[in-house]
């Protein structure tokens, strides 16, 4: 059986881990700071903050932002459930908005969804594809849209308008306009899960890069304090000489990253532009240029004049397929021995999501998508042959369910 996803886990990696143990250091300390000013450097960001999850990351910026009852956050309804579930911890109301025909949310329903709660949007770069992000930008400092934005915490009267919290998760090593992901918005946030391109076994980095008057660096040392039961010092600066004694500053939270999951991500980190990225390339053009000739079959942009993939996720769709059809292709291209998944189920369909109120039927576009796709393998290590397994055993089960 050819996998869906497996983490790239080699001898270089192991030597790491094992480094770190050795070390006797295995919490947040001299791996995670490296890989956090690393991690700058290869964003272009202004500072980044490495916690346990994407998830940790999403929910802690919107806190600090100080989003709660009351306000509203502007979700692609296509996504995962974690893009969502964040601001419902908050207490905020999720604001679904249907998406574009290349899966990513549209400027037209950000527009509509807007009110005078709106506080936070977070754009989701699905599939590691970036949104349009300057056309995002340019929509919040409208005059009509900032006049409508009412502050209620100095970090929202600093900003004076809507927050743009990328949702990079899919996105590292991503290129719009000349920027890589990192530095496309105020603040994104990076996934590392296992599945992710860049792994770190689980975790995920805060991108800072909000404009002046804030302090990047002040805000870095805020949120190290918030993801450290708001506690003053680290681990690794209380084990200098005479610097035991900390303070509880604020009822923090605990998402911190360690060494040992740093360790894994430095060794990913460096071979990621030359190795890394270069493969899921290959993989994505052999997809593209096999699929292309298949009527039946609508390929993903992921390459175009401003924008340039992270190749995370080949998301290819059945043109004219029912959700049932394309269930049926899944089931086939499992008995064919290749592993394939769907992203994303959109939320208004999740129980969770449904009881709340919200319903699929106003999100046609955001279902249209999902319906009719099915997602391919793609990861460092499948072989050019195991490519062809599965370009013959996606075209073999279409064929025999559609054809």
């Amino acid at each position: 059986m050819i996998p869906f996803s497996p983490p790239r886990i080699d001898q270089k990696t192991i030597d790491a881990v094992s480094d770190t143990l050795r070390s006797g250091w295995i919490t947040t300390g001299p791996k995670t700071k490296l890989f956090e000013k690393k991690l700058t450097e290869f964003g272009g960001q202004k500072s980044t903050l490495c916690v346990s999850s994407a998830t940790a990351g999403l929910e802690l910026m919107l806190r600090w932002f100080g989003v709660g009852p009351g306000d509203e956050v502007i979700v692609p309804a296509y996504t995962y459930a974690a893009t969502a579930n964040v601001v419902e911890h908050c207490g905020a109301k999720v604001v679904f908005v249907d998406s574009g025909d290349d899966f990513l949310l549209s400027l037209n329903a950000i527009r509509e969804a807007i009110t005078s709660r709106t506080k936070v949007i977070i754009p989701v770069d699905v599939a590691g594809f970036p949104c349009d992000y300057e056309g995002i930008h340019s929509l919040v400092v409208r005059p009509e849209i900032q006049k409508l934005f009412l502050p209620s915490t100095p970090e929202q009267e600093m900003l004076n308008r809507i927050l743009v919290l990328s949702d990079a998760a899919h996105s590292v090593g991503a290129w719009y306009k000349g920027k890589r992901a990192g530095s496309l918005s105020e603040i994104s946030v990076f996934s590392f899960h296992a599945v992710k391109n860049l792994t770190t076994a689980e975790g995920g980095a805060i991108c800072l890069n909000l404009p002046e008057p804030f302090d990047n660096n002040a805000i870095y040392q805020a949120l190290n304090i918030k993801s450290l039961h708001g506690q003053n010092k680290d681990a690794l600066a209380k084990s200098q000489a005479g610097s035991w004694r900390y303070d509880i500053v604020e009822p923090g939270y605990k998402c911190n990253m360690t060494d040992i999951q740093a360790s894994i991500g430095l060794v990913e980190l460096e071979r990621y532009d030359n190795d890394m990225l270069v493969r899921r390339k290959q993989i994505f053009d052999a997809y593209r240029d096999a699929f292309s000739g298949f009527e039946w079959a609508q390929v993903p942009v992921y390459e175009d004049e401003n924008r340039r993939s992270s190749y995370h996720v080949f998301l290819l769709r059945i043109k004219g397929i029912t959700e049932e059809q394309r269930d049926l292709i899944i089931s086939e291209v499992f008995l064919r021995e290749v592993s394939v998944n769907v992203h994303f189920v959109p939320l208004p369909m999740m129980t969770f999501y449904k009881k709340a109120g919200y319903s699929i039927s106003d999100y046609p576009v955001a279902f249209d998508n999902y319906s009719r796709e099915i997602s391919l393998p793609v990861y460092h290590d499948l072989t050019d042959e195991m490519v062809q397994t599965v370009i013959r055993a996606v075209a073999g089960a279409v064929e025999k369910v559609v054809c």
